[in-house]
């Protein structure tokens, strides 16, 4: 682990698809916590633009990178790569004396989750998950609501991520099938199952309605998610990738009022656009796509809160510099892939029947 005088913390990112270009190298590059000293990617392609966009880190192949790593002196080992790989190479990078940060879907089983967890405990080692939605100004903004009271007592928490994407645009994706990680309930859902947990609980009930649209698609890429915490707060959760017109990003409604918010988080659009982390403007919404409280015709425009992808990586800093807490706790996640198997296991069982 770094020391508490040491000024960067040594990072290899482990590939450069959306997630290692858009979420995790613009963090790291823009912390000074953090030097970035080996981007690994395998594509051709995708080597040049790591090298375009962070020309001060060496970038590897997976075969360089397995030769070269023990000689490197890396003190976080950041796993963005498909989620078939997360399992082993987080162990890899444990077993090398590194922390870890795992992207999600953590793991493909709750089990593998686990193992993780207990070999990092045995190795004294920091592991986390990288849900960074956690972070989404909207999100943020909800939390913030929930903790003012201003719904009253809440009954049910709606959540979308939707679009419209005929044709799988990644390789991997279109050649993965639900043992390999595809399929949209690991992808995002179990980012909304994570905002759910965090925000209502343990679930003691779960349903999901799992459908494959697209042709090529190998996994599912419609899916419905109902949960029940222990609270009596019931999480109504859309992914989709067939919507012709998307519903609202957030509805939630309580004895108090409701809060709806249409437009996800502006933060990934952003930095497709240049405005990185740091820059004037990063995370901030227009007022024009700020959500409304209250009740129909009584209601009032809320401030979208500034979403901060970069909160992850400076909560990280302080947890391996000076021993605070972790962004998010690796159980939470295994919490969500539980979720995510009795999901797809009550789907089975119900499909085999019809």
């Amino acid at each position: 682990m770094v020391g508490h005088m040491a000024q960067q913390i040594r990072t290899a990112l482990l590939g450069y698809g959306l997630a290692g270009s858009v979420f995790h190298a613009p963090a790291l590059s823009a912390l000074p916590q953090f030097t970035l000293v080996v981007i690994v990617a395998s594509d051709p392609g995708r080597q040049a633009e790591a090298r375009r966009d962070h020309p001060e880190a060496a970038v590897l192949s997976r075969e360089e990178w397995e030769s070269q790593r023990d000689l490197m002196d890396i003190d976080l080992v950041v796993v963005a790569t498909p989620p078939a790989t997360h399992a082993p190479l987080a162990a890899a990078a444990l077993e090398g004396g590194c922390a870890v940060v795992v992207d999600k879907p953590f793991t493909l089983t709750s089990g593998q989750g686990e193992a993780l967890i207990a070999l990092a405990k045995e190795r004294g080692q920091l592991l986390s998950t990288y849900q960074n939605r956690r972070w989404d100004g909207e999100f943020l903004t909800l939390a913030k609501l929930l903790a003012e009271g201003a719904l009253g007592e809440v009954w049910r928490f709606e959540s979308r991520l939707e679009r419209n994407q005929p044709v799988i645009t990644k390789p991997w994706k279109a050649e993965a099938g639900v043992a390999d990680g595809g399929g949209l309930l690991f992808d995002l859902g179990t980012h909304l199952i994570d905002q759910a947990l965090l925000l209502f609980g343990p679930v003691v009930r779960s349903y999901g309605e799992l459908r494959a649209r697209r042709p090529m698609e190998r996994a599912e890429d419609d899916v419905f998610i109902a949960l029940e915490h222990a609270g009596g707060v019931i999480s109504h959760l859309w992914v989709n990738a067939n919507v012709a017109q998307n519903g609202p990003r957030l509805r939630v409604l309580g004895s108090g009022g409701a809060y709806v918010k249409d437009g996800a988080d502006v933060q990934e659009a952003q930095i497709r656009a240049g405005i990185l982390p740091g820059m004037p403007g990063y995370g901030e919404e227009p007022e024009e796509a700020w959500g409304r409280l209250g009740s129909d015709g009584e209601t009032v425009a809320v401030p979208t809160e500034r979403g901060d992808f970069s909160c992850y990586y400076e909560l990280l800093a302080a947890a391996i510099l000076d021993g605070g807490p972790l962004p998010v706790d690796p159980a939470d996640s295994v919490a969500g892939l539980s979720i995510v198997e009795e999901i797809r296991a009550s789907h089975v069982q119900r499909t085999a029947s019809t």
